[in-house]
């Protein structure tokens, strides 16, 4: 058994070639919910379903984001009658007071649908139609996402952090935002001076998640800051990395980032943006897979590869690593 934490790209990149050393049926995936946010009234998980998506083998991979192609009518027309009736664009957020009102896992991160800041296409707008439904009359996010999972027919098992509602809330020189609209609609243009995830404090990881990470744990080429720093933020989570076995695949080579906002927000919370930076964020990490290229020295046990996943031979490539990496861990 082994447990893969995952956020935005990196850690869904990975699993692609989990089957290089993993029995897929044994593994478990545990995705940052922080991203989560309620648009129209319908509750959009990315991360959940990027790893959705992935495994059910439909995800868009020139975007890595929603389902090979999905239309986008019903995204297009909201669009089109806003502009109509000259009604402004971009991310427009529920009044102050409506935040916590609705359903509880919405609180915090409540957007109006009207000229949708996020392109939803048309089938995995389905998925959220049905996750949200799901949730109305009851069950747990959890819940719902098992079903899920079931129905694109997923070999690995997918949870959710929490139950609870968490939401990444960036601080900019532009002011606070959530983490959607500072990458979706300011693509990470505002400087960051600090990041923090609302609700953990009173969030609980699931007892499955919990059980999940009594096994070997792998943290894949995700941000760690707003891809893995929420799922951290729960109370527990970071003991019990501290209890198993963990590698971790740097998203950096050096002090150079493979994609995405990784070190824009990591300068923002006052880490360094590098390998070394991710080290010293993962202090209960018990040994990392590095690119060959990347001679950072860590005082822990390393192995180099090339890390930069393209495809799935590049993803079975690394996951080798990990395995490799897992072995040397004390």
């Amino acid at each position: 058994m082994v447990t893969f934490l995952a956020g935005g790209t990196g850690t869904p990149k990975l699993l692609d070639g989990v089957d290089a050393a993993f029995d897929p049926a044994a593994v478990t995936v545990v995705a940052n919910t922080g991203d989560d946010v309620e648009l129209g009234g319908h509750l959009v998980c990315p991360d959940l379903d990027t790893v959705l998506f992935q495994g059910g083998g439909v995800l868009d991979r020139e975007t890595w984001w929603g389902i090979d192609g999905d239309t986008t009518a019903t995204h297009d027309e909201l669009g089109r009658l806003a502009s109509a009736v000259d009604l402004e664009a971009g991310p427009r957020y529920l009044p102050p007071e409506r935040q916590t009102e609705g359903r509880r896992l919405a609180r915090w991160r409540r957007f109006s649908a009207v000229a949708e800041f996020m392109e939803i296409g048309d089938r995995d707008r389905a998925v959220h139609l049905t996750r949200t439904s799901l949730l109305d009359e009851g069950d747990t996010l959890t819940e719902v996402t098992r079903l899920l999972a079931d129905a694109f027919d997923l070999d690995s098992t997918l949870l959710p952090m929490s139950d609870d509602p968490v939401a990444t809330i960036v601080h900019t020189e532009a002011g606070a935002m959530h983490f959607q609209e500072y990458w979706v609609a300011r693509r990470a243009a505002p400087t960051v001076v600090d990041v923090k995830f609302r609700g953990a404090e009173t969030a609980e990881p699931t007892p499955e998640v919990l059980d999940a990470l009594s096994d070997p744990v792998v943290i894949g080429p995700s941000n760690p800051v707003t891809s893995v720093g929420p799922i951290r933020a729960l109370p527990g989570v970071d003991e019990a990395l501290d209890a198993t076995p963990v590698v971790a695949v740097s998203p950096f080579v050096e002090d150079e980032v493979f994609s995405g906002p990784a070190a824009e927000l990591m300068r923002g919370v006052g880490r360094d943006p590098s390998t070394a930076g991710v080290a010293a964020a993962y202090p209960f990490v018990d040994a990392f897979v590095l690119d060959a290229d990347d001679g950072t020295d860590l005082a822990r046990p390393v192995v180099h590869t090339d890390t930069r996943i393209d495809d799935t031979d590049d993803a079975r490539r690394v996951v080798s690593a990990v395995a490799d990496a897992l072995a040397e861990a004390p």
